[in-house]
């Protein structure tokens, strides 16, 4: 049995998000899985989706969910706990704001211990991954916590979000890989036409299977053609329509 996870925290995105990427995952997935969504508040959610706690991480920062903690990510960390639930085996993590436009079978393909994106921005010789789309086996790096629990001041001192500690950290390890360049994609990156989006639609890369909404704007921002930024215009997106649901 194969896994899909995600985690929603806080009011940033409401239960419409995790539903909808239930259903994009059920008509792009193929093999048998599990879905669980682990959250401090269940209401809404589809009861086709498993739903579970937000596990305990033993560091008091993130099991009182001090500010911090809230911001930039760093609460997805909570899903290296061991262990993970009752979740065995290869397990997929997926943030709320993705659109999946193909079908996503070949991320249980591809062998690796832990495999990321490779973080667009970033210089080649770079290591930091995306952790929008990751795979990993549930407790295979509880380690990672327990280091982040004995220097936690020293990481947040030196990572500006969670994806920066735990793909450097996994990477010292030598267990980072990466998923193929096309597979998952920016939307602000490689959807948008340039010069900023101006003039023309946005458009599906050529073989994406996951399109990747980080920073503004987010998936149902896109529908309705808002940016979010003063400086982007952003069409009106129906390939986000008919693919977010």
């Amino acid at each position: 049995m194969s896994n899909v996870i995600c985690i929603k925290w806080g009011s940033k995105f409401t239960s419409l998000y995790v539903n909808k990427l239930y259903s994009m995952v059920k008509r792009n997935l193929k093999r048998d899985f599990r879905f669980v969504c682990m959250t401090d508040n269940p209401e809404g959610i589809n009861e086709e989706i498993e739903v579970k706690d937000i596990p305990l991480t033993g560091i008091e920062d993130f099991d009182k969910r001090h500010p911090w903690v809230l911001a930039h990510g760093w609460l997805k960390l909570a899903a290296f706990a061991s262990p993970l639930h009752d979740l065995k085996g290869p397990t997929l993590f997926l943030d709320l704001d993705v659109v999946i436009v193909d079908n996503i079978d070949c991320f249980f393909e591809q062998e690796g211990e832990f495999i990321a994106i490779k973080e667009w921005d970033k210089r080649k010789k770079d290591v930091t991954g995306n952790t929008s789309v990751f795979r990993f086996n549930p407790g295979a790096h509880a380690d990672a916590l327990e280091y982040l629990k004995n220097n936690i001041s020293s990481v947040y001192a030196r990572a500006r979000n969670e994806q920066e500690f735990i793909t450097g950290y996994v990477a010292s390890q030598g267990k980072l890989t990466y998923w193929p360049q096309k597979w998952c994609r920016s939307f602000k990156r490689h959807c948008l036409p340039k010069p900023l989006g101006w003039f023309a639609p946005s458009r599906i890369p050529e073989g994406a299977k996951v399109i990747v909404f980080h920073g503004k704007p987010d998936p149902h921002d896109t529908i309705k053609g808002i940016s979010g930024k003063w400086y982007r215009r952003v069409a009106p997106a129906d390939w986000v329509e008919e693919n977010w649901r």
